[in-house]
C-alpha cells in the first residue's frame, strides 16, 4: 500500500474510532478543507472541525456511530476515498447516513487539501426532517446550514 493510501486509512480507522487528535495528525499545517457546510484554512480549524463533530457525536450519539470506508487509493500527489457515516445529527436528533466521496492532496506524506463531496439535499432530509426535504435544494437553507456550522466551530475553538 503507497504511503498516502496509508495516511488516507489512518485517517478513517482513527475517524471509525472517534480519535480527532490521531485525524489531526494526518494533515498538513496549512491544510485546506471543503466540503458543503465547511470551507476551512488550515491545520486548526480542520482539526477544530474533526474535533467538535467526534465530542458531539460521543455525548451525543455514540450509540449508532458507525463509519464505513472503502475504495482507498493514492499516489505520490493524490488520493481519494470513500466513506459513509452512520450517525445522529446533534441539532436535531435525527439519524443519518451520509455517503461522501472524498479526494486529498499530499504534501510530504501529509494531507494539504481534502475535499468530501455529497448530495446537500440527501443530508438535510435526514438531518433537519421537513424543512430539508422542501428546502435542502435551496442556497438560502444551505447558507443558514453554512452560518450555523461556522458559529459553532468558532465558538468550539474559543472554548478550546
Amino acid at each position: 500500500m503507497h504511503r498516502n493510501a496509508e495516511t488516507i486509512e489512518k485517517f478513517y480507522r482513527a475517524f471509525a474510532a472517534l480519535d480527532a487528535g490521531t485525524m489531526a495528525s494526518c494533515y498538513a499545517p496549512d491544510v485546506e478543507f471543503q466540503d458543503p457546510v465547511f470551507t476551512l484554512h488550515g491545520k486548526r480549524e480542520t482539526a477544530g472541525m474533526w474535533a467538535m463533530l467526534c465530542q458531539a457525536t460521543r455525548s451525543r450519539g455514540a450509540d449508532v456511530w458507525r463509519l464505513d470506508y472503502s475504495g482507498i487509493q493514492a499516489d505520490d500527489r493524490s488520493g481519494r476515498a470513500h466513506w459513509d457515516a452512520h450517525y445522529r445529527f446533534s441539532a436535531t436528533g435525527r439519524l443519518v447516513l451520509n455517503r461522501i466521496d472524498a479526494e486529498f492532496t499530499f504534501r510530504d506524506g501529509l494531507i494539504a487539501v481534502h475535499h468530501d463531496r455529497f448530495g446537500f439535499w440527501s443530508w438535510s432530509r435526514q438531518a433537519l426532517g421537513t424543512p430539508g426535504l422542501l428546502l435542502g435544494w435551496t442556497p438560502l437553507l444551505r447558507g443558514k446550514v453554512r452560518a450555523t456550522a461556522r458559529r459553532n466551530l468558532d465558538n468550539f475553538l474559543k472554548s478550546g
